[in-house]
């Protein structure tokens, strides 16, 4: 929260405060810290009060004593012995304003002895009653396992009542992690008697204070130096040289909040704290480190928290340390940028609101869980969006199926290199900071954004004496010390003068100088500036990922009307689309699809894009500043993909430079406050280990000057003047003259001389040339993506493309279909020229064919009344009976007329207009491009635009790219290649679209071919399956719509048997889409109808998509005149009542070889490069007509089975002497393989029979094929097939059965495709369960 002049000005410091035990309100149970009965009441939580703060108050920042004292102490008050030793604790929280604003806090939390004898008084009363109480339940106490009658809560649990936490997803490696943390109850009971019981007269009682510096913007780092020097001072037995007083007085009121782009460095109590603001062009402000994120958890674990948090799911973060806590909720936080958390935002979870973990919203909340708890025992209400962070145990446990955030492994790459320059190791817990002899005045610190120290309990670890005995690591210095190369070294360095002791190298570098000065106190220490550095780089890691992925989000925003209010938008802002989501998707890579649709749908992308609008009538924050200025830049200077990763990020280099600048030029060192000097009573009466009480009339805030305002800008101005006039001192005359002369040199903006006409000339031919060459570049990659290996085998392309997609690749086109007819426009309407030139397009055509209308009624008229015969009236109706006649009837029985599909311009945009999921100029341009190029009328549609002269003279200037004669036909001429192969860009890219679809059922010429019954049909494609669509009696051709579809595969037809004439010939159909204009033939040449045929009552229907280039009326013509051979059936395409020829052994092999090969070619190929699975299954001179075909060869059909044999009635028998054999002594005797051929083989038969009852037997074969080979057995079929005495009677010993090389070539052959694995369409396995 700013003050009111805006927090560039404002004060560093808002408040100090220190909060702790009142004596005068003696001990009070703090009941927001929860049930604490069942401890002793050493180990309580009490009621701690603010004691004092100052200033009273500040009008941009008001005080709140409740809230500010829960979170410098979240439990309350903690008492301790002197047997307990406990070390002071740096924490920080942040406090969330209901108007989102955030205020940042930084605390001190330490022991100091209780002077007040009521005080310990109530204590021991206290441990006497708790003594008393629990005396009776002593004996039953099992020393080495517990009682059944105990309470499961061991007796050190933390005073804090937790909700009821069954086990959370129990593993074996969590239970291997936690259990060392597990203690027995009997070292718990030693432990707690040890140090939770107190005698009065034995022992001295300390308990908890805590002082807080309250800030507005989060220099927490900075405000931690400060605290750590009170601390200093008080662990010193010495009195000290300085007034506190007069320190924080110069804190709270001199020190202001450095302007951005500065540094400063202010006076502490012992020494000078430095701290810098970011310019408005870097990252905000960060002073967390993020070294200590990487130090305790992994990377592939922060990607993971990152992901979970960029798509708002609950995160649980749980700790032993409060720092630890911020630490990483902050990170977290800070990484997301430029978006911003929109939910719930608690990282310190005090314990009166840990109901809120039952909320069912998205939250970041931290858990502050005690050593002796058990982190498995934690429930949540609702776990399927939780990520569980167990800070303390470096676990992440996230979603499961949690999307890949796009780049993953880039980001970890850029991460690692990051890590290994600033030798950072990830996921290693830092060691606890221990006091070897347990002295309060020998404290050992290291601040690394706050002690990294593992606590057992509330605030502090027990340094002397615990359940748990911690090793003592040695430091640096000793085990440097004790190697004797390094001892040498040391030795020649010594003498250099480089150093003059081995400590030097202990303290690090944080005291070697970067500038180079002798004089430290004029520059910042090593350490700060690493942490910047490393903070800076990590984030815009991070922020790359959002640059590349967000590249063109702009062009996708729906801007409010010009004429509507913003008040109006914001009423109606609920009711309103902001994002063009359905265009946006369509242009991103298919692998990053499931992150992007879930990140469009938060509530964070939805504010930001808000803030995107509101900008434009308001003007841009900074955050939105700080992101644009990257998209503009890698918009200008990016990778000429989006999908290039070896592109490099120039902001770092710039953001450290700056950093450096700052740290070794200070703009600012405020002097001390003179406030109280010369007060004779300016000395604080100063106790040993004691914080005094400050004296209220020493740190009144001062009286506000008019000038006060402009003080600290006048300051900082005034050292602008000082950096610049000793940057020209230090200037040589030569480097003095070669600037003037640069100065001078450089052309000034906009003048008419500027450029010749010459060189513009030149300059627009190189530009067009480029756009020309990018042209050319574009379309080439896009043919060599789809052509696949095969563009490899010609040598146009490399085998390894990149991860390239479809989808990435035409986005990059549009985008280059943008600079080229937004190159030179005189007029540009909306943010797409292409759609603004479309829309003229389709302006001038709708005038035209108005004014040609009107010409028409004209002449019409004159006709009508120069005519003399019957009235105009009469004329008009039989005008109208003619044109309705012309028009197809959709209930007519008549064959149905296939009309080619429409190729006009206009068309195609009505179809993009009339989508409601596309809401952005910009998103139906390229909507537009992908439909033309799916059509393959892309190089038609531009021809048609472009030869527009009229157009394009009005719209385009003559040295434009579009009317540069040579260019244009080089341009048409590449995008007419994009011809030579197919596109489903339209397809793919909307699947929520509604698409009409044109059904054309042809039926036999033959009498009676038609049928009196109910007709339905079910289509299905990639996308989805409509169901069953009933078509009206004696209707052959249909238009309905349905959500998108994708490629149709499959169509299953069929009647319910009803009516006089209850049979069917169908001959084929045709399905058309009429948005794509793609015709797909779905032959049939079969009955359906019960007891004709096969007595089939529904078919399925395989289909092939008809090229553009084959006429309609070709294959509807081939089909009807020939239908015996031509085209494929489904299963089948014979014909009963014909007699081909019979093909021979060696063709039938040929095509089943050929049939297999097809299947084992699809498989090898990438999978964006696969055809359809089932047409080579279930199509023309599929697998299941080869075999249809090879178990029709060798029957002896025409003595004992007539003509009407099916392979299903043999699979039938054979199926029903198969359980007779299982029953008898042949069955028993078989073996394991046998006996399990026989029982799959016959369970098989059995529920395809109960399933599939009115597909018939062709039908049913089929299904029997596709099943046998998803489940890799219709190898293992074959042998039990021929070995049965059915098989004898019924098929000649040439057959493929009964002949054994060519019963073996088919089992072989059959075997070699059971290395992969089928995924059939739900189509084809409908109704199928074994």
């Amino acid at each position: 929260m700013g003050s009111p002049s805006g927090p560039q000005f404002g004060r560093f410091v808002d408040y100090f405060v220190v909060c702790g035990l009142d004596p005068t309100s003696g001990l009070q149970a703090d009941h927001l810290a929860g049930d604490s009965n069942h401890v002793t009441p050493l180990l309580r939580g009490y009621k701690g009060q603010v004691l004092q703060h100052y200033p009273k108050n500040v009008d941009w920042n008001p005080f709140d004593d409740a809230g500010i004292n829960m979170l410098c102490m979240p439990k309350g008050l903690s008492f301790r012995t002197q047997r307990d030793k406990k070390s002071p604790q740096l924490h920080s929280f942040v406090v969330t304003r209901e108007d989102g604003t955030r205020i940042y806090g930084a605390a001190l939390t330490f022991y100091e002895p209780v002077e007040d004898q009521g005080i310990c008084v109530s204590m021991q009363a206290l441990h006497t009653k708790y003594q008393n109480e629990t005396k009776n339940r002593e004996n039953e106490i099992n020393v080495y396992g517990g009682s059944p009658q105990i309470s499961r809560r061991s007796s050190n649990q933390s005073y804090a009542t937790f909700p009821k936490m069954a086990s959370r997803r129990p593993s074996a490696s969590a239970i291997g992690r936690i259990s060392p943390k597990i203690h027995r109850r009997s070292d718990a009971l030693q432990w707690q008697n040890k140090i939770g019981s107190f005698n009065i007269h034995k022992d001295r009682l300390y308990v908890t204070k805590s002082i807080c510096l309250i800030m507005q913007m989060p220099y927490i780092k900075s405000c931690f130096q400060f605290l750590l020097q009170v601390e200093d001072v008080m662990a010193n037995k010495e009195a000290p040289k300085v007034c506190l007083e007069q320190c924080l007085f110069n804190l709270l009121y001199e020190v202001p909040l450095p302007p951005p782009g500065r540094s400063m460095k202010f006076n502490g109590i012992t020494e000078n704290v430095f701290c810098q603001c970011p310019a408005d062009n870097e990252l905000p402000l960060f002073e967390y480190p993020l070294k200590e994120l990487f130090h305790l958890l992994s990377i592939d674990n922060i990607v993971e928290l990152y992901t979970c948090a960029l798509l708002e799911h609950q995160i649980l973060l749980v700790s032993k340390d409060y720092q630890r806590l911020m630490v990483v909720a902050e990170s977290i936080c800070c990484l997301m940028f430029p978006f911003s958390w929109q939910h719930v935002y608690v990282p310190i979870l005090p314990a009166s609101m840990l109901h809120f973990l039952d909320a069912p919203v998205p939250f970041i909340m931290g858990l502050h869980l005690d050593g002796s708890e058990d982190n498995s025992q934690i429930e949540m209400t609702n776990e399927a969006s939780l990520c569980f962070v167990d800070i303390d145990n470096h676990l992440v446990d996230g979603h499961e199926d949690l999307p890949s955030i796009p780049n993953k492994g880039r980001l970890i790459e850029e991460i690692a290199e990051t890590l290994h320059k600033y030798n950072v190791t990830p996921d290693l817990a830092p060691a606890s900071i221990i006091q070897p002899n347990g002295s309060e005045d020998d404290l050992t610190r290291k601040f690394e954004g706050g002690l990294d120290t593992d606590h057992d309990s509330s605030y502090f670890s027990s340094c002397s004496e615990s359940p748990v005995s911690m090793p003592i690591m040695p430091s640096r210095h000793d085990i440097l010390a004790s190697n004797d190369i390094f001892n040498k070294v040391a030795d020649i360095v010594k003498r250099t003068g480089v150093i003059t002791d081995l400590h030097d190298i202990q303290r690090g570098t944080q005291d070697v100088d970067i500038s180079r000065k002798d004089d430290e106190s004029e520059h910042a220490s090593k350490e700060d500036v690493d942490d910047m550095l490393f903070n800076n780089a990590i984030r815009e890691s991070f922020l790359w990922i959002f640059v590349n992925l967000l590249l063109r989000y702009e062009s996708f925003v729906i801007q409010p009307k010009p004429s509507t209010a913003l008040e109006t938008w914001f009423a109606n802002r609920d009711h309103m689309q902001n994002f063009d989501k359905a265009a946006f998707l369509s242009d991103q890579p298919e692998a990053s699809l499931p992150f992007i649709a879930a990140f469009i749908e938060t509530q964070m992308f939805a504010t930001f894009v808000d803030s995107k609008i509101i900008s434009g009538s308001e003007g841009k924050d900074r955050i939105l500043s700080i992101f644009d200025e990257r998209i503009e830049y890698c918009k200008q200077h990016g990778p000429t993909s989006p999908v290039d990763d070896q592109f490099q990020n120039p902001f770092i280099k710039e953001a450290d430079e700056m950093i450096l600048h700052r740290a070794k030029n200070i703009d600012f060192i405020p002097s001390r406050s003179t406030h109280l000097i010369g007060s004779n009573d300016s000395k604080t009466d100063w106790q040993y280990r004691l914080f005094p009480v400050l004296r209220p009339e020493l740190l009144e805030e001062p009286t506000k000057s008019r000038y006060s305002k402009h003080r600290t800008s006048l300051q900082w101005r005034g050292r602008d003047r000082q950096q610049q006039h000793s940057e020209h001192l230090r200037q040589t005359p030569d480097e003095r003259r070669r600037l003037i002369k640069e100065a001078t040199a450089k052309p000034r903006k906009g003048t008419v001389n500027s450029f010749s006409h010459a060189n513009a000339e030149q300059t627009n031919t190189k530009f067009v040339a480029d756009l020309l060459t990018e042209v050319k570049t574009k379309t080439k990659r896009l043919l060599v993506f789809k052509m696949g290996q095969e563009a490899v085998e010609l040598g146009h392309g490399e085998v390894n493309r990149s991860g390239v997609e479809e989808n990435t690749l035409i986005a990059s086109l549009c985008d280059l279909l943008e600079r080229i007819f937004s190159h030179h426009s005189t007029k540009k309407q909306c943010k797409s020229a292409l759609w603004s030139l479309l829309m003229s397009y389709k302006r001038s055509k709708d005038k035209k064919y108005k004014a040609d209308l009107a010409l028409r009624k004209q002449s019409l008229a004159t006709t009508l009344d120069s005519s003399s015969g019957a009235p105009r009236s009469a004329i008009l109706s039989s005008m109208e009976a003619i044109n309705m006649g012309r028009r197809k009837s959709t209930g007519s029985t008549a064959e149905p007329v296939v009309h080619p599909p429409n190729t006009d311009l206009v068309f195609d945009m009505k179809k993009i207009q009339s989508m409601p999921a596309i809401r952005t100029d910009v998103g139906c341009a390229r909507a537009w491009v992908r439909l033309a190029l799916e059509r393959k009328l892309l190089n038609k549609h531009m021809k048609e635009v472009l030869y527009n002269s009229e157009l394009m003279k009005k719209r385009y200037k003559r040295c434009s790219f579009l009317r540069t004669e040579d260019e244009k036909e080089q341009f048409l001429f590449h995008l007419l290649s994009l011809e030579a192969v197919d596109f489903f860009c339209f397809t793919n890219a909307f699947p929520s679209a509604v698409v009409p679809y044109k059904v054309l059922i042809f039926q036999s010429r033959k009498f009676q071919a038609g049928t009196s019954a109910n007709p339905w049909i079910c289509l299905a494609g990639e996308m989805g399956e409509t169901g069953m669509v009933r078509l009206p009696k004696y209707t052959q051709e249909i238009l309905f719509e349905y959500t998108n579809l994708g490629r149709l595969s499959t169509l299953r037809i069929g009647h319910d048997g009803t009516g006089i004439l209850s049979r069917w010939m169908v001959e084929q159909v045709l399905v058309r889409n009429q948005i794509t204009g793609h015709t797909y033939n779905f032959p049939c040449g079969r009955w359906i109808g019960k007891g004709v045929g096969d007595g089939s009552q529904e078919r399925l229907l395989v289909g092939q998509l008809i090229s553009p280039s084959k006429k309609l009326d070709d294959v509807i013509r081939v089909r009807a005149t020939s239908p015996m051979t031509a085209g494929s059936s489904s299963p089948t395409s014979r014909r009963r009542s014909s007699s081909p020829p019979k093909p021979g052994k060696d063709f039938l092999q040929e095509t089943l070889t050929d049939a297999v090969n097809n299947i084992v070619k699809h498989f090898y190929r990438p999978e964006k490069e696969r055809g359809s699975l089932t047409l080579l299954l279930c199509g023309e001179m599929g697998l299941v007509q080869c075999l249809d075909e090879i178990l029709q060869h060798g029957f002896k059909s025409a003595r004992f089975f007539r003509n009407n044999f099916f392979v299903w009635d043999f699979l039938e028998k054979v199926c029903k002497y198969l359980q007779s054999v299982d029953e008898d002594e042949e069955g028993r005797e078989s073996t394991q393989a046998e006996r399990y051929s026989r029982l799959t083989f016959c369970k098989r038969v059995n529920a395809i029979n109960d399933c599939a009852k009115f597909s018939g037997k062709d039908g049913k074969f089929q299904l029997f094929v596709c099943i046998g080979i998803q489940e890799h057995l219709l190898h293992l079929w074959i042998p039990i097939m021929a070995n049965t005495p059915v098989t004898d009677s019924m098929y000649e010993e040439f057959s493929f059965l009964l002949h054994e090389p060519s019963r073996i070539f088919l089992t072989e052959i059959l075997k070699s495709l059971d290395e992969f694995n089928f995924m059939l369409e739900a189509s084809l396995t409908r109704g199928y369960t074994v």
